[in-house]
């Protein structure tokens, strides 16, 4: 018989209302009195006491039948916190839900870290209808592009229509306008049967303002407030039921779901005081399953506080992570072809900056922030850690969509100087990840959008985002409000601007250097100790030294000879490029790479 189990502790009753097949929960089938369980006290002698958890066997709770919990003597129905299918959304009532999928996927062996390409997406903006199924439509052409990985911006159930994703208060159920958890399903199936991999954000560090019910449930919160909300409970009293929750949730998608790898969001906002911290669980726990079902999982940390412990092995003190996003790496590149200084791209826009991410990685090892104001950062062991460890960019939804107007890098920088970008991320020792329209330049802008049906909620949700603008400088008259639907459908990618020439050259640059990263291992080397850097601050001029090649970088406004090792061209961004021995002549912001011909392969 079907067990229906939820853990309540905050409830003294709980039942369960099933409507019938295809009704409606107001005219349930049937309400069910659910069971506590009980648990063993330490004490022997003291008998058992509740853990929290509510059960009962109901015949009755069947696939495709709407339910939801009664809380004491409340009679409004709340959705299931596990739920995996909410058709309504998430102010209504769960659907239980039948893993039957057909998978074809048996023959995939995953996809890990080293050698990647990560794509990045927003599944509602990426396609017109935006939908997991116009998504998969799209598959063959990020295949033929080099990419091996697609990484999906939460699909977590939130609030409205349309959403980054980060305001997520269901994190077991998948956005139904975007086709449901089914609809998830075919899109890692088709993934993987075109040989790529699939990254899901996923989001633990707070819930989204409109549709949390978990505080009706248990002590999921604690004391205390991080930007986006309270402070999950992590090491408070009963926080083992709500780290379960969590580790159990990233188990769901990498198991249930075949996802290859999770981008934890903000992982710096999980307040863990606890003996283990949760991220260090977590990774135990991940690759005990991928033991179990025989491919590597891949767990990506989002992580301002560049602290090596994120990846450092478990055996050495660390979190056992895999890897973690880079923001210095983009940091050092926006600012520097774009000129802008404002804000945290204070410390950075010089040659001398960017080399330096380019051997150690993280700029704050341990020095001064001019935006925060106090030491941060920890040097990486550049000898240990790959570079590979690292997800680096020049554009992402983050850096793009926290911009007034959503701006992507084409409207901020010159042409010569993007391609520049390109090829600087493309051959460095990082594991590059592109935002979606990226590597055509697209024209589209993404800025932040919500849907928020509730007035109030729309109106906080505004200002709250102008006065977030109005503290980094920017001016309240070029924010674009959340709410403006226009701010949705404007995002969406326009897919027939890749034939147009201005997008076409930037494509085939991006596809160009992609090959050559795939062709050449000396382009896409790990070894961050390897790398060596020349520049000259005051030409802006740089070469980084990638085994057998030269990648080199004009970023002055006039053309000049830039040294290198072997004179023989293998790429450029510009036309007419031309060596004289030991020089080449680069044009104003162009870049090339050269090499030792048959030294590597080409």
């Amino acid at each position: 018989m079907p067990e229906v189990r939820v853990w309540a502790p905050n409830a003294t009753r709980v039942r369960v209302t099933i409507a019938e097949p295809g009704g409606s929960i107001e005219h349930p089938a049937v309400i069910t009195e659910l069971e506590p369980e009980l648990e063993p006290e330490l004490e022997l002698e003291r008998g058992s006491v509740a853990s929290g958890w509510w059960r009962a066997d109901v015949a009755d709770a069947l696939p495709g039948r709407d339910y939801g919990f009664l809380l004491d003597d409340d009679e409004h129905v709340l959705p299931d916190p596990r739920s995996r299918w909410q058709p309504h959304g998430v102010h209504e009532p769960s659907r239980f839900y039948s893993d039957d999928f057909a998978w074809t996927d048996a023959g995939w062996r995953g996809h890990d870290l080293p050698d990647s390409v990560i794509y990045e997406l927003h599944v509602g903006t990426f396609t017109q209808t935006g939908t997991f199924d116009a998504a998969i439509e799209r598959l063959d052409y990020l295949a033929e592009l080099g990419v091996t990985h697609v990484e999906l911006l939460p699909v977590n159930d939130f609030n409205g229509e349309w959403n980054w994703g980060y305001d997520g208060v269901l994190w077991y159920a998948v956005h139904e306008a975007y086709g449901g958890p089914d609809g998830l399903k075919r899109l890692v199936d088709a993934c993987h049967a075109r040989g790529l991999a699939v990254v899901l954000d996923v989001v633990y560090n707070h819930l989204g303002a409109s549709g949390n019910y978990l505080p009706r449930f248990g002590p999921y919160f604690k004391t205390g407030r991080s930007t986006w909300g309270e402070l999950v409970n992590l090491d408070g009293e009963s926080a083992g039921p709500v780290r379960e929750y969590i580790i159990a949730n990233a188990l769901m998608w990498l198991s249930e779901f075949h996802v290859d790898a999770l981008r934890l969001d903000a992982v710096h906002a999980l307040h863990d005081s606890s003996e283990v911290h949760l991220l260090a669980e977590l990774s135990t726990r991940v690759k005990a399953l991928s033991a179990e079902i025989g491919r590597p999982l891949v767990l990506i940390a989002e992580s301002d506080l560049n602290d090596p412990i994120i990846f450092t092995d478990r055996a050495k003190g660390g979190y056992g992570l895999d890897g973690q996003w880079s923001d210095d790496v983009h940091h050092a590149l926006h600012a520097l072809l774009s000129g802008e200084r404002q804000a945290y791209y204070a410390d950075y826009g010089s040659l001398s900056a960017l080399a330096k991410v380019l051997t150690r990685a993280f700029f704050h090892d341990g020095i001064y922030s001019t935006f925060e104001g106090h030491l941060r950062g920890k040097p990486v062991d550049v000898k240990n850690a790959p570079g590979y460890r690292f997800v680096a960019c020049l554009q992402n939804h983050d850096q793009v969509g926290n911009r007034a107007a959503g701006d992507r890098l084409p409207r901020i920088t010159s042409p010569g100087l993007l391609k520049v970008g390109a090829t600087l991320l493309l051959t460095s020792p990082f594991t590059p990840l592109l935002w979606m329209g990226e590597e055509w330049a697209a024209s589209t802008p993404w800025p932040f959008f919500t849907s928020h049906p509730e007035p109030e909620m729309a109106e906080a949700t505004a200002t709250g985002r102008v006065s977030e603008f109005a503290e980094h400088g920017w001016n309240a008259d070029d924010v674009i409000n959340p709410q403006d639907p226009t701010a949705f459908t404007g995002a969406k990618l326009r897919w027939s601007e890749r034939e147009d020439p201005e997008h076409a050259e930037i494509l085939a640059l991006y596809r160009q250097l992609l090959r050559l990263r795939r062709e050449q291992p000396d382009l896409a080397d790990s070894h961050l100790n390897l790398v060596e850097v020349d520049f000259d601050e005051d030409a802006h001029w740089i070469v980084v030294h990638r085994g057998a090649f030269d990648v080199l970088a004009n970023l002055a406004d006039h053309a000049q000879d830039l040294p290198v090792a072997s004179g023989d061209l293998l790429f450029g961004t510009e036309p007419g490029l031309r060596t004289n021995g030991r020089t080449i002549t680069l044009p104003a912001c162009s870049a090339a790479i050269t090499g030792q011909i048959g030294a590597a392969g080409f």
